[in-house]
């Protein structure tokens, strides 16, 4: 056992009996390649990572690679879930230096952390014009000894470069003083050009599933009816839950698909991609109409609730890829394994979801639906069969470390699916996660944490920590009306305003307070997952408009004139700053709602809100009489004894209303138009 047996994290636990002299990251590894002046060499990577699990097998159970790493180098592990400032920085050194990046993560550095040299996988023989590992660390290890001073002077400018890249805005960029509906346009005429009119979504292979550039892409086309934007949506959401991506019998999202069309994915399973995506398809489905959309969040969600909660409350971060069988075995089906358990009915089944003999994927099949939807519909009873069957295969291994961020992602759908959907049990899972992360990761001081594991929770939290909780709490509160949500939003706000705001406007990742770093993290770009900045940036839109506090959103807006030069030049990579951006120029509604909970005139009012998608809306709930009513709900009354909606948007509010068509109508005004606050 090396030291990251005393470690809680399921990767770092993966390696804990390599006979690497592995530490984690912390003092007493820095402190020791500073005694021996020997440069580190840092690995990154996360439970569900496929190829980290075969460098691990070629190369960090080997003792001969070992007895390089131990000699020559300081050995840290890190978990890039655990540590996402340390991945930002060192994947934006990978990046600069090789032009791509991805996990494992392998990069080296001095010992006061200035990365000089790094890559991703290496194999244990050289192949694909790739060098062997052993020759990387030799290579190294000399030029450590030999050209020492121009690795420091490249890991200086590298540092640089670092910065650079995470906040791309040259200082003579003119800033733009108002927010401009174009913006908007041009970002959707660009994101057109490298649509995917076949197969939906972006890019070619490996294709990702972009649900920020879908969710603003939905918006987009609500607003101005913009038809070919909303077709862009449709396409990619039927072609994804239609393939492999999608988990057809047990529900979920897959990583990522190796090809074009959707059909064989990358098999793990992330907790923030099902998240994100289940959101999607419950607007879409808002939206539209269409039930196999509703479909597909309601089994998205049920898969959560069956394979990815723990007792406490929280929900696990990942699935993995691998099982005993191998890489994706759980998941794949042969035409005689199917018909053993459906008999008669593995014919229309067998067709409907495209298995054949040959199969898709080494020899077997990956489902995906080929058939018709109500075909799909018609075999849900096989569907069951076939799941409590799988379920008895050797199960992928779950990572059940709860992250702050994830759990906020994932408790803002679920709240989000509760009022949409009309379900209860819903409901009582947001509220509980809710309960659980406020409880188990909230400090007495009001700070979050970041990771929650087997009873304790660890490492302070970051940007993405408050805004993540923040978006779910804010949903929670609009599906519960119990102010202990509002509540709590806000005091997350105030201290995310205080602890992470930049001199000149903006989010850094990391609190004022944190550890000091080669460099500080302040991470624009989205990737999988919303940045902290753009997510922080349209909280505080949402809430400023819920608590009618002005200063909420002059740091949003402030935030978001910072990246306007770059969202219609680059909107593939700033999709949740357009989502931001539209729902500023929207005219967003505040709606408060005087009446009692349960009586039939409050709960008509409340329907008409939550009839069909409606994005650009805050709602607040409160009884006659309240002593402390939400600020938004202050000095609102009954109207001739009944239930009343005001309704307020542009600076002005409207007559109250009672008929929930009336009601409709005010939240049915639609176009862009200039900044309310510009």
């Amino acid at each position: 056992m090396n030291r990251l047996a005393r470690e809680s994290s399921p990767y770092l636990l993966q390696h804990a009996n390599n006979p690497v002299d592995w530490y984690p990251w912390g003092a007493e590894a820095l402190e020791k390649a500073q005694q021996e002046d020997k440069p580190i060499f840092l690995s990154i990577g996360y439970a569900a990572c496929h190829w980290c699990h075969v460098m691990a097998h070629e190369s960090f159970e080997d003792e001969n690679v070992a007895a390089i790493l131990n000699e020559h180098f300081v050995s840290i592990k890190v978990d890039r879930e655990e540590r996402p400032d340390l991945d930002r920085i060192y994947m934006a050194a990978v990046q600069a230096l090789t032009g791509s990046g991805g996990w494992p993560m392998s990069v080296f550095l001095t010992p006061d952390g200035l990365p000089f040299y790094g890559g991703t996988y290496f194999p244990p023989t050289p192949r694909h014009g790739l060098p062997s590992f052993t020759q990387v660390l030799s290579a190294v290890a000399n030029a450590w000894q030999t050209r020492r001073r121009e690795l420091v002077e490249g890991g200086l400018r590298l540092a640089q470069a670092i910065q650079r890249q995470m906040f791309p805005l040259e200082p003579e960029t003119p800033q733009p003083q108002t927010l401009q509906p174009a913006i908007l346009h041009q970002a959707v005429h660009s994101i057109r050009q490298s649509f995917d009119p076949r197969y939906g979504g972006w890019g070619s292979a490996p294709k990702f599933p972009q649900p920020m550039i879908l969710e603003f892409l939905l918006r987009y086309a609500l607003v101005t009816g913009d038809a070919p934007a909303l077709q862009m949506v449709t396409h990619t959401l039927e072609a994804m839950a239609r393939g492999g991506l999608y988990d057809q019998l047990g529900g979920g999202f897959h990583r990522y698909s190796v090809d074009a069309h959707w059909t064989v994915p990358h098999f793990e399973k992330m907790l923030y991609d099902v998240a994100q995506l289940a959101r999607v398809y419950l607007h879409a489905w808002q939206f539209t109409g269409d039930p196999f959309y509703r479909a597909i969040v309601e089994e998205s969600l049920d898969y959560v609730v069956r394979e990815m909660t723990d007792p406490a409350g929280g929900f696990y971060a990942t699935q993995d890829a691998d099982s005993e069988e191998g890489e994706g075995s759980f998941y794949l089906w042969t035409p005689a394994e199917i018909r053993a358990l459906l008999g008669d009915q593995a014919a229309p089944f067998l067709a409907a979801y495209g298995v054949t003999e040959e199969g898709n994927f080494e020899g077997r099949n990956i489902l995906q639906l080929k058939g018709s939807l109500a075909e799909r519909q018609a075999l849900a009873a096989a569907r069951r069969r076939l799941l409590e069957a799988r379920q008895r295969r050797p199960a992928p291994r779950r990572d059940k470390k709860v992250l702050t961020p994830w759990n906020g992602l994932m408790l803002a759908a679920f709240a989000e699916a509760a009022r949409a959907l009309g379900r209860a049990d819903y409901r009582q899972v947001a509220a509980r996660n809710a309960d659980f992360l406020l409880r188990a990761l909230r400090l007495a001081d009001g700070r979050l944490l970041h990771v929650w594991k087997d009873g304790a929770a660890k490492i302070d939290g970051y940007l993405e920590d408050y805004a993540g909780l923040i978006d779910g709490l804010l949903e929670l509160y609009q599906t519960t009306f119990e102010r202990r949500w509002f509540d709590a939003a806000r005091e997350l706000a105030d201290a995310m305003l205080e602890r992470f705001g930049a001199p000149d406007g903006g989010f850094f990742d990391t609190s004022a307070d944190h550890e000091a770093l080669v460099v500080r993290p302040r991470e624009v770009q989205d990737n999988a997952v919303p940045s902290g900045s753009a997510m922080a940036t349209v909280v505080l839109l949402r809430l400023a408009d819920l608590a009618g506090e002005p200063r909420y959103g002059d740091a949003a807006l402030e935030s978001l004139r910072l990246l306007l030069p770059l969202l219609a030049r680059y909107p593939l990579a700033f999709g949740h700053w357009l989502t931001g951006l539209s729902y500023a120029l929207a005219h967003p509604r505040q709606v408060a709602i005087v009446g009692l909970p349960a009586v039939d005139d409050t709960q008509a009012l409340l329907a008409a809100c939550r009839d069909g998608y409606r994005p650009h809306q805050v709602v607040a709930l409160g009884a006659p009489g309240d002593p402390a009513p939400l600020p938004l709900l202050q000095g609102r009354t009954l109207v001739d004894g009944r239930a009343a909606a005001y309704v307020c948007f542009d600076a002005t509010c409207r007559p109250p209303v009672h008929d929930p068509a009336a009601l409709r109508d005010l939240l049915e005004e639609k176009g862009y138009g200039p900044m309310r606050s510009a």
